[in-house]
Order: C-alpha cells, then structure tokens, then sequence
C-alpha cells in the first residue's frame, strides 16, 4: 500500500513561522554589522577573552563544576557593567549611527575605498615626480601572481601612500634602483628586478624602466607606472601595451578603469527584502 505524504504549506507559512525567521535575520544582521564595526580595533581582543570566559561557563555548567560555574556567573553579571564603561564612546557613535539610519544601509565598500585611496596616492606620487623628473617603476598586481619578482626586492608590506613612493624614488637612495611592486593594496617590496623585455618595437629612446614596464607586461597581466627621469612623461604598460606620455586625465581614466571596481548603490535591508518579495511575487 502506498502511502502519499503531501506538505500542507499553509502550516509551514504562518505568520509564526515567518516572524521566526525574520528575529534570525535581524540578529544575524545585527551581530555582523557588530563584528564589522570591531574589525581590526582593540575590541577584538576582548571580544576573544569573552568568547573564552562563555566557553568556560558552559563546559563547566555540561561538568558538574559548581564553584568554576558561580565565579564564571559573578564575572559575567559584573562584565556588563565593565563593558558599558569602557565602549562608552562605541556605544554613543553606534546609538547615533542608529538614530541616522545608517545601520539600516549598506556600509561602503572596503574594497572599493582601498582601491580610491591606491590611485589617490598613486596619483600625487606620480605628480611630484613628473613635475620633478625623478624616474620611477610601480607594478600593480593583478590576476597573475608576481612572487618570482617580489622575491628579488627587499621586503615593505607597508600601506601605500604618495609620501612613500616619493620617498623610495627619491635619487641617491637605497631603495630607488628596481620597481616597487603592489600586491592586494599593499606595498610588498621596493628595488625589485623585473625582466627586460627584448622587443624591437620599443623606441630606442626609452630605457631601462620602460624595457622593464613591457617586460613585465608581456609574461604577466600587471599594470605598470613608469615615470621617465629624462622627461617626466607618464607610461602605463598592460597586457604588453605600451601608452606614452599620458595626461593626468588620461591615466586617471585607465587607472579607474583597470583597478576601481564597480560601486553597487547603497539599499536599505528593508528596501532589499521587499525588492526580493516582488521579485518572488511576479516568478
């Protein structure tokens, strides 16, 4: 004999239910937009020691142990107060964010501001140095990895500012022979090799860097900066292109366009949730 199961959806989606799943949604929601607000600050550290301190009261709860679950009990009901103390001014500028609305919408993107900030300082480095001819070699990761050159340079790992790309290119300095080469928004080394390409193509008058600039271009898809200490001209290599002399429009526009990617508009959660119930509604 068979036996048919048929779902009654009318049960399943009842006001109860969907109230349910909307509490988890604004819990989940509220709980990452805290993670991110604590992201890289020292709260990290003491949001780690709560986490241990919760651990501890509930193994000792599951094992019996009866006075490491008191002291664990008193800690908790006294760390609240702690807490309001020392975030008092997180709390205030999160209370205020709430009364704007702005937890309700999506945050900037972090991405996108690192890559505003990368061309920013690449363009003021590039201005300095062009209207100063001081020579200089900037290659910017992409897809393809640069290890094999990185290798070759001497280690930075530090945020990329103009100040510091002028003060690596500044002549008659340790680190201003080589190129400096960018991974993930990060200045990884100074005074790297990169290979020289042999092409014939390469007007005769350029040299070192640029041969560099197309060498690099043509294994990897890097994007790299040259600035000529003979003219203050600006070339970007890509791809085994080779773009000469550019105006600051004109390397803004390609530098945007190869490393910017593209700003979504900012839509409140509540909008989100009922774009996607009229989306549903019209399938």
């Amino acid at each position: 004999m068979e036996v048919t199961m048929s779902v009654d959806w009318a049960q399943l989606l009842t006001w109860r239910m969907l109230a349910n799943i909307l509490d988890i949604i604004v819990v989940w929601y509220f709980i990452y937009k805290l993670i991110m607000l604590i992201r890289g600050t020292k709260a990290v550290q003491l949001f780690k020691g709560i986490m241990v301190i919760a651990i501890i009261k509930i193994v000792s709860w599951y094992l019996g142990l009866r006075t490491v679950s008191y002291i664990m009990d008193q800690f908790i009901s006294w760390i609240v107060i702690a807490l309001i103390v020392i975030f008092q001014p997180e709390i205030r500028r999160g209370l205020e964010h709430i009364g704007r609305g702005s937890l309700l919408m999506r945050g900037n993107n972090p991405k996108l501001e690192k890559e505003n900030n990368l061309i920013k300082a690449l363009d003021k480095a590039i201005q300095y140095m062009s209207k100063r001819r001081i020579g200089a070699l900037i290659t910017i990761q992409m897809n393809t990895g640069l290890e094999d050159y990185i290798e070759t340079g001497i280690d930075l790992d530090a945020d990329v500012t103009g100040e510091l790309l002028i003060n690596i290119f500044i002549p008659n300095t340790p680190l201003h022979d080589g190129a400096v080469i960018i991974r993930e928004d990060k200045i990884a080394v100074a005074a790297a090799y990169l290979p020289l390409s042999e092409s014939n193509l390469i007007p005769k008058e350029l040299g070192t860097r640029h041969r560099a600039a197309v060498g690099i271009s043509e294994v990897t898809d890097a994007l790299t900066i040259v600035v000529s200490e003979e003219t203050g001209g600006v070339t970007l290599t890509k791809n085994n292109e080779l773009m000469r002399d550019l105006t600051r429009e004109d390397y803004l526009k390609y530098l945007n366009s190869h490393l910017i990617t593209q700003e979504e508009d900012k839509v409140s959660l509540l909008q989100e949730f009922v774009d996607g119930f009229k989306k549903g509604g019209h399938k």
